[in-house]
């Protein structure tokens, strides 16, 4: 049975728009914009990310991801996702991953060389078309 509802992922797939990447370390949460690519064949969220964003994600790999649609200030659906983050330290993975993420948002490939992969493992998901 997937996680991910069909419906939602078709959401999540539609259109290169921001997530915000929620973390947590010592009680204290950090919520980030990032760009994001998610593999439906795996229920899988493709991040590379930098900072304090993969220090926490290092610390602590329970993260959240949502993802929201908006048209003229109106929320036209909303996708929240709860799982775990694993960073990997493949220069080679990342780099694809990156090529992947930067093309979805229409970057140049090689853009944010500095960033790490993050690969999220979705375990549980909602969503809302309005």
């Amino acid at each position: 049975m997937s996680t991910v509802p069909e419906e939602a992922e078709r959401l999540l797939e539609s259109e290169p728009v921001m997530a915000h990447l929620g973390t947590c370390v010592e009680g204290r949460p950090h919520v980030a914009p990032v760009w994001y690519r998610y593999v439906p064949e795996e229920e899988v969220v493709e991040i590379v990310t930098t900072g304090r964003k993969l220090a926490n994600i290092r610390q602590n790999p329970r993260v959240s991801l949502s993802i929201q649609k908006d048209e003229a200030g109106k929320t036209r659906w909303m996708v929240s996702l709860l799982g775990t983050a694993t960073v990997v330290d493949d220069p080679d993975e990342t780099a694809a991953a990156r090529r992947r993420i930067n093309e979805k948002y229409d970057a140049e490939p090689a853009a944010y060389a500095e960033n790490t992969l993050v690969q999220v493992a979705v375990g549980s998901a909602s969503y809302r078309t309005y």
